[in-house]
């Protein structure tokens, strides 16, 4: 699919994100503290989204991975991003991250897809 993930990778973000939550996904991005590749977004959206923008704010994660290691509120999983039209889910798993967005969907559902992705992140299947 591209560089910065390998295939098999992002075969699996991608099809685990859609198991997940189905036609609600609108896209998935892979990134890195250097790099970032969208790896799907839906047919009926435009490729105008500032990727490089968004990439750089969820890098940020990387840091608050650090912060919140250790609490007493337990392990760091993952954020969610509010907006208008949708919702922007964040997971970290070491060195390598992945934003999905979404449209409007019950926070359950979050929950999977942020499970989904940690789990292909962390080196599993689904």
């Amino acid at each position: 699919m591209g560089d910065v993930a390998s295939d098999d990778l992002a075969e699996q973000l991608v099809s685990s994100c859609r198991t997940s939550v189905g036609d609600e996904l609108r896209s998935v991005t892979y990134f890195t503290e250097d790099e970032e590749e969208q790896l799907y977004l839906r047919e009926d959206l435009e490729a105008g989204a500032d990727l490089v923008g968004f990439a750089d704010n969820e890098r940020l994660g990387f840091r608050t991975q650090a912060v919140y290691h250790d609490t007493e509120l337990g392990e760091y999983l993952f954020n969610i991003r509010t907006f208008e039209r949708g919702y922007l889910t964040r997971v970290i798993v070491d060195d390598h991250g992945a934003f999905v967005t979404t449209d409007e969907m019950e926070m359950d559902q979050f929950e999977e897809l942020a499970s989904a992705v940690r789990t292909v992140l962390d080196g599993g299947t689904e």
